[in-house]
């Protein structure tokens, strides 16, 4: 698709902004909508100097922690090859470690209480060693598992070794054969290939640039060694936007997205959590999905809108200073190009179902059931009290939503075929409070309503 002139332009100045006012050396963007990108731009000099070389959206930066997502991913595709479950203690594959009690499913979702960074050197600034050499430096726990939110990269070093182990090659081969070929991503790479930009630190006190080190952070680098560019990247946000092709099914996605960890700071509103491997957000109501991703030198952002699919992905070659570009480039784009809402049909495959539609009563609560376009039922208003959306499955009907969540919605009828009870996780739903031609659990007074 294209865009009208007049929002590239504003979205170009927008991101020139960003570069100027936060004094960034370069900053390359691009927004992505059904899988495509409509929009991207680079402003500034790579080394920072008048009349250097310019950024482009085919030079690389380093995108550190969404290199976490590809880990992330590689291991439900492990899963949901049954190579692994998510449940399993990290010690039943990796049984060296000394927290073999923690789950698969905790370290994707830095609840394993594992601590944040490694012992020693600042290992995002000096080069890496191997595995052993990171289990025999310390790796503790600084929280009871399963606790509460405590974002580990030691965790996802943890991960990339199990998928290694798994894939009987290193995580990052693993990585490329699943994940980067299939979708097409040739500029995504361990180590910088030229076009590059380099690591720089803007002083915060005068305009001037300091080069940060690059390296290989070996048995650390699952946690932030991936090297990318805005058109590989935007495919990635495709990705997560749900053009997963053969590489992960659309369920696993929306599984990963589920929120799990909230990350809770004491004092401040949270609108932040954690999935199984990525970022999300809840903003007045609308998702996001994503990830951000820091190394000295660089910072990189993914975001996309879970409800619509439309994504952007942001990098600069800054180790700080970076401001709101990304979620205001992202409204800014949704504002002057709105998502054309799916026109409503008729939809004939519903009508063996109409009989279920109306009130229903769970004791003296009213719950209005009715059917959406997408082959499910809703019962009450999804979000409120005990609504909640349920999705066909054989005989019953699977639960989508809070209280819900994974119970079976079952529909007995009586001699004459008429729908006469829901059952649902032992609660009985009946067209009229305590309908006297239902059997309701408990029984009926004799004195019925009285």
């Amino acid at each position: 698709m294209t865009i009208d002139p007049s929002t590239t332009r504003a979205l170009s100045q927008r991101l020139a902004v960003e570069q100027s006012k936060q004094r960034l050396p370069s900053i390359a963007a691009g927004i992505v909508r059904d899988g495509v990108i409509v929009w991207s731009d680079a402003v500034g000099t790579l080394d920072g100097r008048p009349g250097g070389p310019a950024s482009t959206t085919d030079t690389q930066y380093r995108i550190g922690s969404i290199s976490k997502t590809f880990v992330a991913v590689e291991v439900m595709r492990l899963r949901d090859e049954g190579r692994l479950d998510i449940g399993d203690p990290i010690g039943t594959h990796l049984p060296e470690v000394p927290f073999g009690q923690v789950t698969i499913a905790q370290l994707l979702t830095h609840t394993s209480g594992l601590q944040a960074e490694t012992d020693g050197e600042w290992w995002e600034r000096t080069p890496g060693d191997s595995w052993a050499v990171l289990l025999a430096s310390g790796t503790q726990l600084r929280a009871t598992p399963g606790t509460g939110f405590h974002y580990s990269n030691l965790g996802y070093a943890v991960l990339g070794e199990l998928v290694a182990r798994l894939r009987e090659h290193p995580w990052q081969d693993a990585v490329r054969t699943g994940l980067l070929e299939p979708l097409g991503m040739t500029r995504t790479t361990t180590r910088p290939v030229p076009p590059a930009a380099p690591g720089l630190a803007v002083h915060p006190l005068a305009d001037l640039v300091h080069v940060e080190p690059e390296h290989d952070a070996v048995s650390m680098a699952p946690a932030g060694q991936l090297w990318s560019t805005v058109d590989d990247l935007a495919r990635w946000a495709a990705f997560l936007g749900g053009k997963t092709g053969d590489v992960l099914k659309p369920a696993t996605l929306k599984e990963m997205l589920r929120p799990i960890a909230v990350n809770d700071v004491a004092g401040m509103p949270w609108t932040g959590a954690h999935g199984l491997g990525w970022q999300t957000w809840n903003v007045d109501g609308r998702r996001y999905a994503g990830h951000g991703g820091s190394m000295p030198g660089f910072l990189a952002d993914l975001r996309v809108d879970v409800e619509s699919g439309d994504g952007i992905v942001l990098m600069t070659n800054a180790t700080s200073g970076l401001g709101k570009a990304t979620t205001e480039l992202l409204g800014l784009f949704a504002e002057k190009e709105p998502v054309a809402p799916k026109p409503w049909t008729a939809d004939a495959s519903q009508q063996p179902s109409l009989d279920l539609v109306g009130p229903w009563f769970w004791g003296t609560y009213e719950f209005r059931l009715t059917l959406a376009p997408d082959g499910q039922l809703r019962l009450g208003t999804p979000g409120e009290g005990r609504g909640a959306r349920f999705r066909p499955d054989g005989d019953v009907w699977i639960g989508l939503d809070g209280y819900y969540t994974g119970e079976p919605l079952a529909v007995e009828r009586d001699a004459s075929g008429h729908p006469i009870r829901l059952v649902l996780a032992s609660f009985v739903f009946t067209r009229t409070p305590y309908d006297p031609g239902a059997e309701i659990p408990g029984g009926i007074d004799d004195a019925r309503w009285h």
